[in-house]
């Protein structure tokens, strides 16, 4: 027998569960206030809620639309049993909690975590990994292939293209937390 959640939403999986009941989701992680240790802990209670299955490394990037310190984001691939719903409502959200979120009306705000399901199930959630090279290029990373459909092109290709026009930085806070 093998767990792939443990928290109060999950149940066990048995080996005769069909894959069905799996469900692959792609995380954006971000934080600026504390990063690289709430990075850390974010990607340590993602283990807890959820079977990782790659992360990307953690970049440095400046803040959008603001003058506040620059955010670490990355990407983390999960396997989970839970909706897309249910991940983002009862464990994403729950862990931006245990971490010190404070949500504001400003979207722009530091923020000690930023959770976020940018696509579920080959389904793209967030529109905007194609435009932000904080998305992007962490999310090249680990799903390379993915295909714009507006413009044929990989997000491998996108990423690269943002990288040329936008100033971040790749680091090596994750280099020890592998899946």
């Amino acid at each position: 027998m093998r767990y792939v959640l443990q928290s109060p939403w999950a149940w066990k999986l048995n080996a005769t569960a069909s894959p069905e009941s799996l469900h692959a989701a792609y995380i954006g992680l971000g934080s600026n206030i504390e990063p690289e240790t709430n990075m850390v802990r974010a990607l340590s209670a993602l283990r807890q809620e959820t079977r990782v299955l790659c992360i990307s490394s953690a970049w440095r990037a400046p803040a959008l639309e603001t003058l506040g310190p620059d955010f670490l984001n990355a990407v983390v691939k999960v396997e989970t049993s839970l909706s897309a719903s249910t991940l983002k409502a009862q464990v994403l959200r729950s862990i931006e909690t245990r971490l010190g979120r404070q949500c504001s009306q400003d979207k722009n705000t530091p923020r000690t975590i930023d959770l976020d399901v940018l696509i579920f199930d080959d389904v793209v959630v967030d529109a905007h990994i194609w435009d932000y090279a904080h998305l992007a290029v962490p999310l090249a990373e680990c799903l390379p292939t993915l295909m714009r459909p507006s413009s044929n092109q990989r997000i491998e290709e996108i990423a690269q293209e943002l990288q040329k026009t936008n100033k971040i930085q790749k680091t090596d806070l994750f280099s020890k937390h592998t899946p």
